[in-house]
C-alpha cells in the first residue's frame, strides 16, 4: 500500500456483496497492496527453478515460454498420478460451501475467490476441461474451462492469498484439504517460473547458506553472542553454548527468524537460558541453522531437499537425537513429511529427556521433538525453579499457531507452560482456537511488505479474538509457538489491537526461571523493570497451574 490506511478505513473496504457476474465471467484484477513482486532471475537459477528472468506482474507480459499451456497440462496429469489425494480433491467436492467463510482470507477482503471452495475450483474447473469426458464434451456447463492466459493470472494471483492454514478442511464433510489444492497450484506455477521472491529469495538462501537469511556461520554465532551479553547483564550468569560440537547427545534447530529479530531474538535467549540451567548436553549448528522450510511453499523436492540438511548434519555431528525451536511450518514438514523425504533416521535414538528419563514415543519415526513438549515435561517433573511472578506485568492469551496446532495437535503443552510460568491467562473465545484456530494472515511465504493490504486483512479474524479477551480482561500480550506468528502478528497487533503485544512461550519461560546463582533481577529480557517485592518467597519447583479464564468468564483449572 502507498499509503496505510486507518483500521477504519480498511474496514470499510470489505465488501460481501458477490460480482454481478458469474465467477467465471469476472477477471481477475490484480490489485496493489494484494500480492507480493515475482521471484527473481538470480532466486530462481540458483536452485534450478524453470523460466528463470526478472518479470513484473502487474505487466501484461509475464514472460512465459511459448507452451506454457502444454507444461502445465502435463503437470497436472503428472501430479494426479503422483498423488492419490490430489485427484481425490479433484473429483469429490460438492459445492456445499460448509468451507466458504472459514477462509480468514474471504472474512477479511469479501472476495468469493478467497473461499476455499471457489479457489479450489478455479484449478478444478481446469481439471475437468481436461481430464473429465463430461467437461470436454460439455465444457462450462459441467463446470469446466479452458487454460488461458487469464485463467493463469487468477491461480498466481489467488493461490498467493491462501496460507495453506488448512482452517477450511476442518470443517469440511468430505476431508478436502484445500492447502493440498494450493500447493499443488503452486508447484505448477513454479513450472513455469511464478513464483514470489518473498518464498525464492530464502529458499535460494537457505539452499546456499543453511538458512532463510542467508546468516554466515559467524554471522549466527556473533548474533547468539549479543544475546549472550544480554543474558549475562540481565542475570550475571555466564551462558556458554557450543556449535558444531562432535559428540554432543543433542543437536539443537530453530527457525532463522529467532537468530535475527525482536520478538523471536527474546525466545532465543529462553532456549539459551533454559538449556544453561538444565546442564543440557546440546550443539548449534551453523550448517543446518534453519527449522524453517520455505520450500514447503514451492514444491515437495524443494521442499525434501531443504529438509535434508537436517539428518545430515545429525550424522556428521554424531548426535543421538534433535530438538527443534519454536516455528510452525517446520513442524508440520517434520510431522508430516520428513520421515518419507529423508528417513529412515536410523542412525538416530528415540528422543530421551536426560533431565527427567520421559521417552518421546511420538517421534519415534522422526527421531525429533518440540521444545514446548520438553519442556512442559520438564515442568511436570519439577525440575524448574518457576517464579510466576515476573510475567506479573502480562495478561496472556493463546494462539494456537496453524501447523502445530492443526498439523501437529500441541493443544496442551504450550497452555501448560504459559500457565506455570504466568499468574494471568485468558482463553480467546471458543470457534477462534485450537482446531479452528485462526492463522495470523501471512504464513506460507506472504508476510511481505508489498501485499500488506492483504495481510492486514487476513490478520483481522485472529485480531478481533484478541481485541475481545483485550477488552474484556485487558489481555495485553498474545503467546505463540511460531517464528512467523511472532513476525506476523506484531505487524497485525501494531495495526487492530496496538495495546497487546507478541512474544514467544519460551521468553515466559526465561522470565520466570529462577538459575542458580543468578543476581536479583531488575529486568525482564526486553529490558523492562520488574516490579517485585523487595523480599522474595522461596519458589517451588514445577508448581502447579493457576486457574485460567476462558472469554465466556469460565474459570478452568
Amino acid at each position: 500500500m502507498a499509503k496505510e490506511p486507518k483500521p477504519e478505513e480498511l474496514l470499510k473496504t470489505i465488501n460481501y456483496t458477490p460480482p454481478k457476474t458469474g465467477w467465471m465471467d469476472t477477471p481477475v484484477e490484480i490489485k496493489p497492496g494484494m500480492f507480493c513482486w515475482g521471484a527473481k532471475a538470480k532466486s530462481l537459477n540458483t536452485v534450478g527453478f524453470p523460466n528463470a528472468r526478472d518479470w513484473n506482474p502487474t505487466e501484461e507480459d509475464w514472460k512465459l515460454p511459448d507452451n506454457w499451456q502444454e507444461i502445465l497440462i502435463e503437470g497436472i496429469r503428472e501430479r494426479l498420478s503422483k498423488y492419490r489425494s490430489f485427484r481425490l480433491f479433484m473429483d469429490i467436492c460438492v459445492r456445499c460451501g460448509a468451507c466458504a467463510d472459514k477462509c480468514h482470507f474471504y472474512i477479511g477482503t469479501g472476495d468469493p475467490k478467497n473461499m476455499p471452495v471457489l479457489r479450489a475450483e478455479l484449478m478444478r474447473s481446469v481439471y475437468r476441461k481436461y481430464f473429465t469426458t463430461p467437461g470436454k464434451v460439455l465444457g462450462k456447463l459441467a463446470g469446466a474451462r479452458e487454460l488461458d492466459l487469464q485463467v493463469l493470472k487468477e491461480w498466481w494471483y489467488y493461490f498467493f492469498q491462501c496460507t495453506e492454514c488448512r482452517r477450511c478442511s476442518v470443517f469440511c464433510p468430505y476431508g478436502i484439504d484445500t492447502a493440498e489444492v494450493t500447493m499443488v497450484g503452486r508447484e505448477l506455477l513454479n513450472l513455469l517460473g511464478l513464483n514470489i521472491e518473498w518464498t525464492m529469495g530464502p529458499v535460494a538462501a537457505c539452499y546456499m547458506k543453511g538458512n532463510h537469511l542467508g546468516l554466515e556461520p559467524h554471522t549466527i554465532v556473533n548474533n547468539i553472542e549479543f544475546m549472550l551479553d544480554d543474558i549475562e547483564t540481565i542475570t550475571g550468569i555466564k551462558v556458554t553454548p557450543t556449535f558444531n560440537r562432535k559428540g554432543a547427545e543433542i543437536l539443537f534447530v530453530t527457525p532463522s527468524g529467532d537468530l535475527f529479530a525482536d520478538p523471536g531474538t527474546y525466545t532465543c535467549m529462553g532456549y539459551l537460558m533454559l538449556f544453561h540451567e538444565l546442564g543440557l548436553d546440546y550443539t548449534w549448528s551453523t550448517y543446518a541453522s534453519e527449522g524453517g522450510n520455505f520450500g514447503f511453499f514451492t514444491s515437495n523436492e524443494m521442499a525434501k531437499r531443504l529438509n535434508s540438511k537436517i539428518y545430515a548434519e545429525a550424522k556428521r555431528l554424531g548426535v543421538k537425537w534433535i530438538l527443534g525451536g519454536e516455528c510452525g511450518h517446520m513442524w508440520r514438514v517434520l510431522n508430516q513429511y520428513m520421515d518419507t523425504w529423508n528417513g529412515p533416521a536410523d542412525f538416530l535414538e528415540v528422543p530421551k529427556s536426560p533431565i527427567t528419563g520421559t521417552v518421546f514415543d511420538n517421534a519415534k519415526s522422526t527421531k525429533m521433538t518440540h521444545i514446548i513438549e520438553f519442556t512442559a515435561d520438564l515442568i511436570k517433573n519439577g525440575k524448574l525453579n518457576l517464579d510466576k511472578r515476573r510475567n506479573d506485568h502480562l495478561k496472556v492469551t493463546f494462539h494456537d499457531s496453524c501447523n502445530t496446532a492443526r498439523g501437529m495437535g500441541l493443544f496442551e503443552e504450550p497452555r501448560y507452560v504459559i500457565k506455570n510460568t504466568c499468574n494471568h491467562f485468558y482463553e480467546m473465545p471458543d470457534g477462534t482456537t485450537r482446531e479452528q484456530t485462526f492463522c495470523c494472515g501471512s504464513g506460507s511465504g506472504l508476510n511481505a511488505g508489498e501485499d500488506m493490504e492483504l495481510r492486514l486483512k487476513g490478520g483481522l479474524p485472529r485480531a478481533n479474538a484478541a481485541k475481545y479477551v483485550h477488552e474484556k480482561y485487558g489481555v495485553n500480550m498474545l503467546a505463540n509457538i511460531c517464528a512467523i506468528d511472532r513476525a506476523a502478528l506484531t505487524t497485525s497487533m501494531n495495526y487492530w489491537v496496538p495495546a497487546v503485544g507478541v512474544t514467544g512461550v519460551h521468553e515466559l519461560v526465561a522470565n520466570a526461571l529462577v538459575m542458580k546463582g543468578e543476581k536479583k533481577r531488575e529486568t525482564n529480557l526486553r529490558g523492562d523493570p520488574l516490579q517485585m517485592p523487595e523480599e522474595e518467597p522461596e519458589v517451588a519447583a514445577g508448581a502447579a497451574a493457576p486457574a485460567e479464564k476462558t472469554a465466556g468468564g469460565k474459570a478452568n483449572v
